[in-house]
């Protein structure tokens, strides 16, 4: 933290010129400074900018600021054809990369009218991959948010068995982080012979990892302290601001996207949608939000765990079975305006097309990240905290920037 400026007002002015030891210890606290936070600073997780107007440790007003990171991801989509473009949505969530690809690839087979024709085996694999993905995503949030406020220790581990996760996925695509995976109207290659069983293996041994992880962070008696009743976001605000994912589930509404639009195979899968309930504090806090994030990983293992049943009793690899089979070699959809949407482990990351019908690159190709919409609230619910509460406030938004300045 650097100090950007210290306000001159009256009492400010009045305490440098008045005699020693003439002025009183009120005056003293009503001084206002300026304090950038980050871009450098670690628990702004990346190259967030916070201008911090506070009086003494309470934060009167908070600023974000954006705009360091310019992947121009719609600048790009609007230059490239429709195939070309999943790369670039690999690097807005760059930790959730199979989940955003899961998302732009169900829009561009929308368009073309081939959703119904996608075969079973490839909608399981989809979904057997977003929610690995999920589960690397969340272990992300809860691992440096833990260390935000001092845990160390649960940061070594999910990083540890996020590797797991991350050398699977790597396994099944050729590329660590930014898989290049999904393909419009199927996938890069089948899922390797073994991965299953290797997946099998990971469930296994992450199961009671997870309840190791969840007593000595989640149920931890400081890690409580930190978070309850901290950023408290009240559902109705949560609405307002359009903020989705763990965070409006935090503030107690069960909406997710798996269920409310139910792409994909999800109708398919019992899952269930955990939501805060104020437990520790008041419902919407920090401490509401880690929680859901981490039952939402509970979920993604039983959702894993019954895409493997079907991959490997019901939709089985065969010679004949081509995960290309579908893919078209141009893509030139129907003038059309369309919108879709899917579930992010930040929150509903949706994509506007227009196309014009004769070419095969999109005329307008606009992204609706989680992040951006879920960063937009921070003001509201930091006014009149501590500026250590603010660190606590922005680790539970969970936000990564190359979705905010896409």
């Amino acid at each position: 933290m650097s100090i950007l400026n210290l306000k001159k007002t009256d009492t400010a002015q009045n305490l440098l010129t008045s005699e020693p030891g003439k002025f009183n210890e009120g005056e003293l606290r009503s001084e206002e400074m300026i304090i950038n936070l980050g871009p450098q600073h670690p628990s702004t997780h990346g190259v967030l900018r916070l201008e911090v107007l506070s009086d003494g440790e309470v934060i009167k007003e908070v600023v974000p600021h954006i705009g360091y990171l310019h992947r121009c991801f719609e600048k790009h989509a609007e230059n490239l054809p429709y195939n070309q473009i999943i790369p670039f949505v690999d690097r807005m969530d760059y930790v959730a990369s199979m989940n955003s690809e899961h998302a732009y690839v169900l829009g561009v087979e929308r368009m073309l009218g081939i959703t119904e024709q996608i075969p079973k085996r490839i909608e399981y694999t989809r979904v057997l991959m977003a929610e690995l993905n999920r589960i690397a995503s969340h272990f992300i949030a809860i691992g440096t948010y833990g260390m935000d406020i001092g845990a160390f220790t649960p940061f070594f581990w999910v990083m540890r068995d996020r590797e797991h996760i991350l050398r699977l996925l790597e396994w099944a695509s050729g590329s660590r982080l930014l898989y290049n995976y999904m393909w419009v109207g199927g996938l890069f290659y089948d899922i390797p012979v073994g991965f299953e069983d290797r997946c099998k293996e990971f469930v296994t041994y992450l199961k009671p990892k997870l309840k190791e992880l969840d007593s000595i962070l989640i149920d931890n008696k400081i890690f409580i302290q930190r978070t309850a009743n901290i950023g408290v976001l009240p559902r109705d605000m949560a609405i307002n601001y359009g903020i989705t994912g763990p965070m409006l589930r935090g503030s107690g509404l069960r909406f997710d996207l798996r269920r409310v639009d139910a792409y994909s195979v999800y109708p398919e899968i019992d899952f269930d949608i955990p939501i805060g309930e104020g437990k520790m504090g008041t419902l919407g806090d920090c401490w509401d939000r880690t929680w859901v994030r981490m039952q939402e990983v509970y979920q993604s293992v039983r959702i894993i765990e019954q895409c493997l049943e079907k991959l490997t009793k019901e939709h089985k690899r065969t010679k004949e079975f081509d995960p290309q089979a579908l893919v078209p070699k141009k893509i030139r959809p129907q003038a059309q305006d369309l919108y879709v949407r899917a579930e992010n482990p930040k929150g509903e990351l949706g994509f506007f097309f227009r196309t014009d019908g004769r070419s095969d690159v999109p005329f307008r190709c606009k992204a609706r990240g989680p992040s951006f919409v879920n960063l937009s609230v921070l003001p509201e619910i930091t006014r009149g905290v501590l500026i250590a509460d603010l660190i606590a406030i922005v680790g539970s938004l969970d936000v990564v920037m190359g979705e905010v300045d896409r």
